[in-house]
């Protein structure tokens, strides 16, 4: 992708109009908006008519155009990621068995990760216990667009006609109705069908996808800068309605994030480098610990290859192993956006009290898989794919105005993850693998 990756969630540094980041312009917004709900929580009657005003004319429309803004973009956003995503494993052919052992364990690394996020959400469950009454006086503020969520879910296929309705029998008219799943299976074909045909057309037509990526990403920027406004006014709309249990409630969130990260990053891939790396943990976390203390502190990927390129030198990977695996993971290989994408939309499931099927969890698993290929290099990428498989399995998506105060947070953590996880890639498929003789002598 022309666009290197960021960070984990595809959140960069981005600044606003003022000196500040945007990403503590979020904070401020999150803090105010959960100051003032609780403040008029607990020091204002619940029906007080100037609260009811305010949230319904001023707090809620912002919020709204927000959330209607993140999902124009959604289609042309990922299609666009997830072919030039895919289309840019073209080397994949050319490397043989190195690319094709880089996409199979980049797949199978993708979906355990999503698989322990859903286990440990499920097992813990931090948005369950809130009070039902209090959940849907919230969505009736929202009333309209939870209709149509529910609505939406409702006319969706099940069990076998679920899996037919992945493959589009006209994607055109799959993208009117937001059948994202269908959209995505296109795009993935698409950039499967652009890395087996080469020539110069299919040249013309990637640089295409590549502009509508790009502009893509331009307005996501754009609508990002209205997040910390959009921000307070979700906290205070959910606030006011909760109280002090909210808190709890994003703690514990935060809490499973971070653990499922740091069992996916010290456990998953130790045992991966051990038994198929024939790699020491000890050793390999050792010599990496500089990348990952790079990639936590910056939150982005793209800062922290070309450290990742040299701590690969310098643990002894095969360059043209390391350079391919890297460079391609940074697109590719974000089992962090993958694993918190599964577990915010099933926390937000269990705060609305919205119960998802297990073929409902799968589908937000394998949607998960795909979105890590296709938000790399977005900034805050992952916050349309999160808005976007809420509204597929009837989680109403103004809960995203929950995660995006601790977001940074997180993304410093998943790109930790998705950085040390490119690299234990690297050393998993170098095994066996050596540099040739004349790019040894070229050293």
């Amino acid at each position: 992708m022309t666009v290197a990756s960021t960070g984990a969630g595809g959140d960069t540094p981005i600044r606003g109009n003022g000196k500040l980041p945007l990403h503590w312009k979020m904070a401020i917004g999150f803090l105010a908006g959960l100051a003032l709900g609780l403040i008029v929580h607990y020091a204002v009657p619940a029906d007080a008519a100037w609260v009811k005003t305010l949230t319904t004319y001023v707090t809620q429309p912002v919020a709204t155009v927000f959330l209607r803004l993140i999902f124009m973009l959604v289609i042309p956003l990922l299609f666009s990621a997830l072919v030039i995503g895919v289309s840019e494993m073209g080397d994949v052919r050319a490397f043989g068995r190195i690319g094709w052992r880089t996409l199979a364990f980049t797949v199978l690394m993708s979906a355990i990760a999503v698989a322990l996020g859903l286990v440990l959400v499920n097992w813990i469950k931090p948005g369950a216990g809130v009070d039902p009454a209090l959940a849907q006086q919230l969505l009736a503020e929202n009333a309209e667009r939870a209709k149509a969520i529910v609505s939406d879910v409702g006319s969706q296929p099940k069990g076998m006609d679920m899996l037919l309705s992945i493959v589009p029998d006209n994607v055109v008219k799959a993208a009117a109705e937001n059948t994202i799943l269908a959209v995505m299976f296109f795009a993935l074909m698409m950039g499967i069908g652009m890395v087996l045909t080469q020539s110069p057309a299919v040249d013309t037509l990637k640089r295409g996808i590549q502009g509508l990526f790009d502009v893509s990403m331009t307005l996501i920027g754009l609508v990002i800068r209205l997040a910390p406004y959009a921000v307070f006014c979700l906290m205070f709309n959910m606030t006011v309605v909760f109280g002090a249990d909210l808190l709890a409630k994003l703690a514990s969130y935060v809490m499973v994030v971070v653990i499922a990260l740091a069992l996916h990053l010290f456990v998953t891939y130790s045992l991966a480098l051990r038994f198929l790396g024939g790699w020491s943990p000890l050793k390999f976390f050792r010599g990496a610990q500089e990348l990952m203390l790079l990639a936590f502190s910056t939150a982005s990927s793209n800062a922290s290859l070309p450290t990742a390129l040299r701590v690969a030198d310098e643990i002894g990977l095969p360059r043209r192993v390391s350079r391919f695996v890297l460079t391609v993971g940074a697109t590719a290989n974000q089992n962090g956006t993958a694993l918190f994408e599964g577990v915010t939309v099933i926390f937000l499931a269990q705060f609305f009290g919205v119960e998802l099927s297990l073929a409902q969890q799968v589908t937000v698993m394998f949607v998960c898989i795909l979105g890590g290929i296709g938000t790399a290099g977005v900034p805050s990428g992952s916050l349309p794919v999160i808005a976007l498989i809420c509204g597929m399995v009837g989680v109403p998506p103004e809960g995203i105005g929950l995660i995006l105060g601790v977001n940074h947070f997180l993304d410093m953590c998943r790109t930790t993850l998705n950085v040390t996880g490119d690299l234990a890639v690297a050393a998993v498929v170098s095994r066996g693998e050596t540099d040739p003789p004349a790019e040894r002598l070229a050293d």
